[in-house]
């Protein structure tokens, strides 16, 4: 079995992106190699271009659903396009990034006998007939709606990682990821927190669908990347072989209605805007917390930030942003 330095070398896929890049900042703050592995689609250079003289730090533009032949530690697999706008712009090549790039990523892992992360999302409960959602819950998803190329595309890769743990006694660590929020986000993604702060910060509308009181939970960034180091770093189990696979919940479990969000953020910002409100898209979920009680227990983890203070950190980095124009 392949022994952990304190120094590692590891892979991120898709570290350009939002979570990618800020987990890389604290791999590269506790010493480790990184690779950092994105084809640009979603990533931004723009943020990870403060590592580029970094001795530790390495860029390949790369597409996860092509082969990757590089020597690391672990993996961390978090290639894939998550916003609605995004994922289905290109459905199918969304799917294949999920289904492939998985594939290609375990293939690496087993090659290497590497520990592999798997980034996977909440979207895997679908539109949830249980609340909050624990790990056991198998999910209310329509497998042939607009969301699908995500959602079934995440679900196949869950199996695909299951399938390698049982076959191969791969070490692997499958998270899924509930919203999280913060600096880096793409302004234009049309994630509910990036769309309220800019609308509200530009003077706009803001535009909710439905009601506004469908609810979510939002995790801040820096709380998350917390439970992914977490979780990777976990040990073998006890005979040595593969640790907690997984599933495991990673979210904050504070609950808030969109409305109530939006009305949060037009309040920190001072701003006049008005709430206007549009039809629900399909296969929109009413409901969304995560129950992370398993996360607790194994990983001594929850999160520490409170959303007023972290959409204040959130809204300095857009008005910076729309203010130099970037």
């Amino acid at each position: 079995m392949r022994t952990y330095n304190p120094r590692q070398r590891i892979l991120v896929t898709g570290g350009a992106g939002f979570l990618g890049s800020h987990l890389i900042d604290r791999l590269l703050e506790r010493g480790d190699e990184v690779v950092c592995a994105d084809n640009l689609f979603t990533g931004t250079k723009r943020n990870v271009e403060h590592l580029h003289s970094h001795p530790r730090f390495e860029f390949i533009r790369h597409d996860v659903t092509f082969p990757l032949y590089i020597e690391v530690d672990q993996i961390y697999n978090l290639a894939c396009p998550a916003s609605p706008i995004h994922y289905q712009h290109d459905p199918v090549q969304t799917t294949k990034t999920s289904v492939h790039g998985a594939i290609n990523m375990l293939g690496l892992a087993k090659r290497l006998k590497a520990r592999i992360f798997q980034a996977s999302t909440s979207e895997v409960y679908g539109d949830p007939a249980v609340h909050p959602q624990t790990e056991d819950y198998w999910g209310n998803v329509n497998p042939i709606g607009l969301r699908s190329c995500y959602d079934e595309g995440k679900r196949c890769a869950e199996t695909l990682f299951f399938d390698y743990y049982r076959q191969h006694r791969l070490d692997i660590r499958v998270a899924r990821i509930f919203n999280t929020y913060g600096p880096r986000m793409h302004p234009n993604d049309g994630r509910v927190v990036s769309n309220f702060i800019v609308q509200a910060l530009r003077g706009e509308d803001i535009t909710l669908y439905g009601d506004g009181l469908q609810t979510r939970s939002f995790c801040y960034v820096d709380d998350l990347i917390e439970g992914f180091i977490r979780y990777m770093d976990l040990p073998y189990g006890e005979d040595g072989g593969p640790g907690h696979p997984g599933p495991l919940n990673l979210g904050n479990p504070g609950e808030f209605t969109i409305r109530q969000l939006a009305e949060m953020i037009i309040e920190l910002i001072g701003a006049r805007s008005r709430l206007v409100f549009l039809p629900l898209p399909a296969d929109d979920p009413m409901q969304r917390k995560p129950d992370i009680s398993r996360a607790r227990e194994y990983l001594g983890w929850e999160p520490l930030v409170p959303l007023d203070e972290g959409l204040k950190k959130t809204i300095a980095y857009f008005d910076e942003l729309l203010c130099t124009g970037a």
